[in-house]
């Protein structure tokens, strides 16, 4: 089987907060022309919009690898291990940059992933081991704006 990357998605809320907070104390530092402090928060957005969108899934030789700034290990699982997968909008750390999760249950513990191309991804595990349990609805719900993620 050949390697299969996937991206994790990004929230919309997350992304947004993030960087309304960011930007506010970056502009405060400009205001009182503190270099230093441009320097320190312009490197803490660069670090953030790096660790948001360079969050990556590798499905490579049975075994699901987790990747934070591309580069990065955060762990993995071996597909063969997977028990369930199942929605989840937990917001406990993890290698993932949206609240829409995907709680994975295995022998050895728990994950919280959040891919973007889910069917995909689902698909590329099946192949791997058909008895994974997917029990994920996609219901459209209030919070649920232009299908954005939260």
């Amino acid at each position: 089987m050949e390697k299969q990357i996937f991206r994790s998605r990004v929230s919309v809320l997350l992304a947004g907060f993030l960087s309304l907070v960011l930007v506010r104390m970056f502009m405060r530092e400009i205001s009182h022309n503190d270099y230093l402090g441009i320097y320190i928060f312009g490197g803490m957005m660069l670090f953030f919009a790096l660790m948001l969108f360079g969050i990556r899934y590798i499905i490579s030789e049975n075994k699901l690898y987790l990747k934070v700034c591309w580069i990065i290990p955060f762990g993995s699982v071996d597909v063969t291990d997977i028990i369930f997968l199942k929605r989840s909008y937990n917001p406990l750390s993890s290698p993932a940059a949206s609240l829409k999760r995907l709680y994975i249950h295995t022998r050895q513990g728990d994950k919280l992933i959040s891919p973007v191309r889910e069917q995909e991804f689902f698909d590329a595990l099946k192949t791997i081991n058909p008895d994974i349990r997917i029990s994920v609805d996609d219901k459209k719900a209030w919070y649920r704006v232009w299908d954005w993620d939260i």
